[in-house]
């Protein structure tokens, strides 16, 4: 018997039960720590996906209210241009309604004189009356040389986009 405490078969016997008892152990020691806790638990998985889901849902909407908030701004600005241009015109009307202003218009534009009146067109004039003239054609358009019936052409023209006076 002393033979077969030494023997092969019982040393590895012997060894298999020791390296069974190591993993028994550590089998043991791994079960009684505590689990490792991941960061994301499955609650914050589904926070993050319905929040995900909220921000992708909400985006074209929100570009939208954006973009129709700069359009409503732009038509407001555009209305108040327009009512600025409908006040001017309204007061161009006013203006127009005045014989006395129809009178002072014919008389620069057109070099309308009244009845019993003698007109005169000097070619040079006076330097005085030279520089206002040409301050005068350079803001009408009209140069005091040509016939008041020239003139009303050329307005009529510019009224009527056209360049060509008709023959």
């Amino acid at each position: 018997m002393a033979r077969d405490r030494f023997s092969t078969a019982t040393r590895l016997r012997l060894l298999g039960e020791q390296a069974a008892a190591r993993v028994y152990q550590a089998e043991n020691r791994r079960l009684r720590r505590p689990p490792r806790r991941t960061r994301l638990t499955g609650r914050a998985a589904v926070l993050a996906l319905v929040l995900c889901s909220l921000v992708v849902a909400l985006a074209y909407p929100l570009r939208q209210y954006i973009q129709q908030r700069a359009e409503i701004a732009e038509l407001r600005e555009q209305a108040e241009e327009d009512r600025e241009q409908v006040e001017r015109l309204r007061d161009a009307k006013a203006r127009w309604q005045d014989p006395a202003y129809v009178e002072q218009e014919a008389r620069e534009r057109l070099n309308f004189v009244r009845p019993g009146e003698t007109g005169y067109l000097l070619p040079g004039g006076g330097a005085d009356a030279g520089a206002d003239e040409a301050e005068r054609s350079r803001t009408r358009g009209a140069p005091a040389e040509r016939p008041w019936y020239d003139t009303l052409w050329e307005g009529l023209d510019r009224a009527d986009g056209t360049t060509a006076r008709p023959g």
